[in-house]
């Protein structure tokens, strides 16, 4: 039985104990295990990244985990350094490099100790030639999940590859060791480690991050406190974007009937027909307003596309890329069906949609409009729709 099942059983009566039990299996059950693959993301050196992991790992160890630390870097920093004790440390591997003796985390014991857990520190860190098969410790942190072994790790994130060019160009300094956004995106996990930028600037004048010969010059350049305001931007953007993958990834999976606003999220259905550049405009603007995002998609029938109708599409899918939305093809012979079940699996919050080209007889004689019919499926699934007459251009207008 758990520590959270006994807690629970202890404290119900004794008619009441088996109730107990029983939802405190149910709970277990429903509670998922913590990340094979966790990431402690930091705004900036300083703010704690090491010192989290570290007492993660000694959080699991009491639980029964078997925990090792493949490598940790101190910095001198005592705090941290003090962390390392009651944790069982996989020696270094020794490498001589240009005359100079370093140290480097050792793959292969860490592979062969087989633990349950591994910290392994500096996600982003370029190993020193001839240490290992790999050239980043991301490559080392791959091969030791792949073996089966949960890692928890850090990195800034100013190393990630989408975000280094800005960094650089926003500090001036230049951001030599790099991740793949694919591989912390890989994480089952992400924990923002932040702080503020006073108190970043007040830790670092203290020799708590580089040492006091270091701190003016850090002070007055990556540390400025412009830079440390903008890096947490950053940070915090960055983990909002993951974390709406992650609930829409999870609502998928679940097919819930259920819209999530946790932001806006337009979808505007596109045709061939003269004037469609207008409305999918006009979805750019009403998405830009309410700073949504924004799902282009165009239902193709079962019959081939027109050469004409498909030289409007190359058009309509420029214009897409233009606006900055995402284009979406889909086959179906049902287009109102198709858009309004695209927009449920996509959390779609907006429709936008042109109005009925077609006379009220063709109408009444096919079922009606497919207008009239994503209004009322949408509106069964609590999806707004705008409804925008169609127009063209007037001959010169840009």
């Amino acid at each position: 039985m758990s520590e959270e099942t006994s807690a629970a059983v202890a404290g119900a009566g004794d008619e009441g104990v088996s109730e107990a039990a029983a939802l405190a299996a149910d709970a277990a059950d429903v509670v998922e295990a913590a990340g094979h693959f966790r990431i402690y993301l930091g705004v900036a050196a300083g703010v704690g990244k090491t010192y989290a992991m570290l007492c993660e790992g000694h959080r699991r160890q009491e639980r029964g985990a078997d925990v090792v630390i493949g490598f940790v870097e101190c910095h001198g920093r005592r705090l941290t350094e003090e962390l390392i004790e009651g944790l069982e440390v996989v020696p270094r591997k020794a490498v001589e490099y240009r005359g100079s003796h370093l140290e480097e985390m050792d793959l292969d014991a860490v592979l062969r100790r087989q633990p349950k857990i591994a910290l392994i520190d500096e996600l982003a860190h370029t190993n020193v030639p001839g240490s290992g098969p790999h050239e980043k410790r991301w490559q080392d942190v791959m091969d030791i999940l792949g073996a089966g072994i949960d890692v928890i790790t850090t990195v800034n994130i100013q190393h990630l590859e989408s975000i280094a060019d800005e960094v650089e160009h926003m500090t001036g300094v230049k951001v030599r060791e790099r991740v793949p956004d694919w591989v912390v995106r890989k994480a089952d996990q992400i924990e923002l480690v932040d702080s503020s930028p006073e108190q970043l600037r007040r830790r670092m004048l203290h020799g708590n991050i580089y040492s006091k010969e270091q701190a003016p010059q850090a002070l007055t350049h990556f540390f400025r406190t412009d830079n440390l305001i903008a890096l947490r931007e950053l940070a915090l953007r960055f983990l909002a974007d993951k974390s709406e993958e992650d609930l829409r990834e999870y609502l998928r999976q679940r097919e819930s009937p259920t819209v999530w606003e946790t932001t806006e999220r337009i979808l505007v259905a596109v045709t061939e027909a003269k004037g469609t550049d207008v409305l999918l405009r006009r979805a750019a603007r009403i998405a830009s307003r309410v700073k949504g995002e924004l799902d282009v998609v165009h239902v193709t029938a079962g019959d081939a596309v027109r050469s004409g109708d498909q030289r409007s599409l190359e058009r309509l899918r420029q214009l897409a890329t233009d606006v900055g939305a995402r284009w979406h093809e889909i086959q179906d012979d049902d287009p109102a069906q198709a858009i309004v079940k695209f927009a449920r699996e996509h959390q779609v919050t907006q429709i936008v949609i042109g109005s009925s080209m077609r006379s009220r007889w063709k109408q009444l004689t096919s079922g009606g409009s497919n207008v009239a019919r994503i209004i009322r499926e949408a509106g069964a699934a609590d999806i707004d729709v705008h409804v925008i007459a169609r127009r063209e251009l007037p001959s010169g207008e840009a």
